[in-house]
């Protein structure tokens, strides 16, 4: 209860008032007035009456007292045990806070965002989210329940908003240990064929073995070394990188029994393999049109190291000119197709034929050179089906297709195949979805027999003009047409022949995007991106393997011919395995080094050193034999000045609000106007005598 006033009058009128009864109080005192009291009493009735006092009565409701709950639910937690102990742990603390109707509980569950390709756990952060609308007076104390591994605990300095006791509920057991792999250091680039090393480690994380651990190296699914690895030391690792493109290192630690989890005991390292100078020999059997547009093709590329021998006069030709004569350099055929054969990335036979260069045992050379990975390319004109073709030489056994020794010479727009509409290497070729085919015409053509392999183009009447093969471990390609070289000139509005000659040359050489039948996996953000390439029917759904062991399907929708694609969001980070059929992939979503995945086992130390500072308790829910134990609450009103072992202590808030006021007015009524009339009497009964 409180006294205030609220004057009839301006107080400036009512301290006039009471300066001139002052001075008539002090003028009748030095006179000795008889009754001068009683004048100042009654002068002092009306002042009071005048002021208007009052006493107020405030109506004040006790507020509760505010306890954040924050609820570690990132991915170190998504083990079963650490998510039934934090389920069980949370329904046990919500039914031991509602028997103090006191206190008012805020539930925060934090959950990976999703807005980083770095996960981490941030609690802090969301325990000052949970209290911005609260004034610190009222906030009794916060509690998480966590595994311990959070990465932004405030310092030394800094201050959590709130005076009162954080405590920590720890999830997992004291004894736990965890086995990880990490990549220390790798390239992110290679050249194809060159050494490469990188630097692994093994982290047994809780435990000190001591001894080596396996890991398996696998790169693009192929397993291709096993290491020993001593935990805690680097381990450096030599490989070459088999192909251009994209290339995934996979290591796969062997885990320990009874480990907190798997899903660490794998890392995958994405190295680009760049081919340094391709190198490609090109023989031209005779001058012609077509030869210069392969030539300036592969001339165009500096990464392509050229060889080209062109036969201007074949040896028959008897002119009586001298052999040392007949070419500016001599043609080093035992240096190219049997010594160094093997260094060249791919061979282009354009519109040559046998006629005595080369041996016929070389033939069988190039042959094995194909079969053991090699890349052929045939470029065919009239000669290939005639007498001298090299289809009758060795080189037929891998060869797809056989001449039948015609030759078309009919005009015909070269189009693709059904085949060749999904197949990589013409898919999407420009012109090619109009009818006739946006781009000119060709004019001649060599007839085969069936061909073996997928043919993608064809010529008239549906007849092969581009075939591909596969020969063992390499490839083979034949053009049967030497009239490329009208697309290159512009004829009819000319061709698409740049991509076509290069997509040709490139599936030759094994490039992972021309691959037929292949499944890619790729990480945009937290965005996993799916892409199937088929030349068979609809390859059905994807399946995903998360890091966490859970798996989904993913429906795979038709982006084009033969292409299928499919992309989510994806909510946890790490090493992802995308299966469809036979074939799989590997994707690392997110950081590699995400501080999510440096360490798994539950810890005390990480928040006991705050909880000491704010005087709260950090503790274990399982007491070590499988039983969930909350501590006990202890609210405490004032300040918490000691920290209790036990409990867990809740400071109760003295915050009130105002629901209402009375006031009692003292001058007001009767009681005033007694006052007033009992002091005018008064001071008229002493005039009176």
């Amino acid at each position: 209860m409180t006294a205030t006033f609220q004057p009839f009058l301006p107080w400036p009128f009512l301290a006039a008032f009471a300066v001139v009864a002052l001075a008539l109080l002090l003028l009748g005192l030095n006179k000795s007035v008889r009754g001068t009291w009683l004048r100042a009493l009654a002068c002092l009735a009306l002042l009071a009456a005048l002021a208007n006092p009052l006493l107020l009565s405030e109506d004040r409701e006790a507020l509760s007292t505010v306890v954040p709950v924050i609820v570690d639910r990132s991915q170190s937690q998504e083990t079963p045990e650490r998510t039934a102990t934090t389920d069980a742990a949370l329904a046990a603390l919500k039914d031991r806070l509602q028997r103090f109707p006191m206190i008012e509980p805020r539930i925060v569950e934090v959950r990976d965002p999703g807005t980083s390709d770095a996960p981490s756990t941030r609690l802090f952060e969301a325990l000052t989210a949970a209290i911005s609308d609260v004034p610190p007076a009222r906030i009794g104390g916060a509690i998480m329940i966590t595994d311990g591994q959070i990465h932004d605990i405030p310092g030394p300095g800094q201050q959590l908003g709130f005076d009162a006791p954080l405590h920590g509920l720890i999830t997992g057991k004291a004894d736990e240990f965890d086995r990880r792999i990490e990549v220390v250091r790798a390239p992110r680039f290679g050249i194809v064929n060159e050494d490469q090393e990188l630097t692994l480690r093994v982290f047994d994380d809780g435990r000190s073995s001591g001894a080596s651990a396996n890991v398996t190296v696998m790169i693009n699914g192929d397993q291709i070394a096993t290491l020993q690895a001593v935990p805690g030391a680097e381990t450096p690792f030599s490989f070459k990188v088999p192909r251009g493109g994209n290339n995934v290192l996979e290591f796969t630690v062997d885990g320990l029994p009874g480990e907190v989890t798997t899903a660490n005991n794998r890392a995958i390292h994405v190295i680009e393999g760049i081919r340094e100078n391709l190198r490609v020999l090109l023989v031209s059997g005779e001058p012609h049109g077509g030869e210069r547009a392969w030539r300036n093709l592969l001339k165009s590329d500096a990464a392509v190291d050229l060889v080209h021998f062109t036969i201007l006069r074949p040896p028959e030709k008897q002119d009586g000119t001298p052999i040392n004569e007949l070419s500016l350099i001599a043609f080093p055929t035992r240096e190219l197709f049997v010594e160094k054969i093997e260094d060249f990335d791919l061979i282009i036979f354009d519109r040559y034929q046998h006629r005595g260069v080369l041996p016929i045992l070389y033939y069988d050379y190039i042959a094995e050179y194909v079969r053991k990975g090699g890349a052929l390319l045939i470029a065919a004109g009239p000669e290939h089906a005639g007498e001298d073709s090299i289809a009758l030489t060795p080189l037929s056994s891998v060869l797809p297709a056989a001449p039948t020794g015609n030759v078309d010479e009919a005009a015909f727009y070269p189009r693709l195949s059904e085949q060749g509409k999904r197949h990589p290497v013409t898919r999407g070729l420009s012109g090619s979805g109009d009818e006739p085919p946006h781009w000119g015409r060709w004019f001649r053509s060599v007839d085969v027999d069936p061909p073996q392999g997928e043919t993608v183009m064809t010529a008239a009447n549906g007849k092969p003009l581009l075939v591909l093969n596969r020969a063992a471990e390499g490839r083979v390609a034949m053009l049967l047409s030497d009239q490329g070289w009208l697309w290159a000139r512009g004829f009819e509005s000319g061709g698409p022949h740049v991509d076509l000659y290069r997509r040709i040359a490139h599936w030759l050489m094994k490039e992972p995007e021309l691959e037929e039948e292949a499944l890619t996996a790729r990480a945009n953000g937290r965005t996993l991106e799916i892409t199937r390439q088929t030349v068979g029917d609809a390859p059905g759904a994807a399946t995903v393997r998360t890091p966490s062991g859970k798996t989904e399907t993913l429906t795979l929708n038709e982006n084009g011919p033969g292409l299928y694609r499919a992309e989510k969001r994806m909510d946890e980070t790490g090493l992802f395995t995308v299966t469809n059929g036979d074939f799989s992939a590997l994707v690392h979503v997110g950081a590699v080094d995400a501080p999510e995945f440096k360490a798994m086992i539950s810890t005390t130390d990480t928040l006991k050193p705050l909880s000491e500072r704010t005087r709260g308790l950090t503790a274990r829910l399982d007491d070590g034999s499988g039983n969930i134990e909350i501590p006990p609450i202890l609210p405490v009103r004032g300040t918490i000045h000691t920290t209790d072992p036990d409990r867990m202590a809740i400071r109760m808030t003295d915050e009130t609000v105002l629901k209402g006021i009375d006031t009692l007015p003292l001058f007001a009524g009767f009681a005033g106007l007694a006052a007033l009339l009992f002091a005018v009497s008064a001071m008229w009964w002493r005039e009176g005598r």
